[in-house]
């Protein structure tokens, strides 16, 4: 991956929809070249995709919660079970295997307190093995959905 490739994911991530002119334009190729070397991006797997970037507040889900899970038992099956179980709840955006105090740390939206209480009882704590769970409620949203660093070591400068 070159520099031109590196600005190109660069683009793409500000800007998804962007035209390959547009984008041929503010990399400094011609459309045919650049169209290219989008499609050999999105063949190895680089790009992994494009979506559509949704308001939660404005689908009725203003409430960020992040739930730590831990469990009492760490086999393959009932690891197997739990995250299973854990991709089946819609509401639940992320979930992330950790190391250290909790075994998983899930991002959910919701719409209400009550609604959390709600998904709590009937879907987190149904899972079976799920020992302890720890919330915490983001009141205030300083960074999300960053475009990741192109070409750097994960630092911007």
């Amino acid at each position: 991956m070159d520099a031109i490739d590196r600005a190109i994911l660069r683009e793409l991530q500000k800007d998804g929809r962007i035209s390959n002119q547009d984008l041929a334009d503010r990399v400094g190729l011609s459309p045919s070249p650049c169209l290219r070397r989008v499609k050999t991006l999105e063949a190895s797997g680089v790009i992994a995709g494009y979506r559509a970037d949704l308001s939660a507040k404005a689908l009725g889900l203003p409430i960020t919660v992040f739930v730590e899970l831990g469990l009492d038992r760490h086999t393959n099956e009932t690891t197997k079970l739990v995250e299973d179980s854990i991709r089946a709840i819609a509401n639940v955006l992320e979930c992330h295997v950790l190391a250290g105090d909790a075994d998983y740390l899930l991002k959910i939206a919701i719409g209400s307190l009550e609604e959390y209480e709600s998904l709590i009882r009937s879907e987190i704590r149904s899972i079976p093995s799920v020992a302890s769970v720890r919330t915490s409620f983001a009141y205030a949203n300083v960074k999300e959905h960053a475009p990741l660093p192109v070409g750097t070591s994960g630092r911007r400068k």
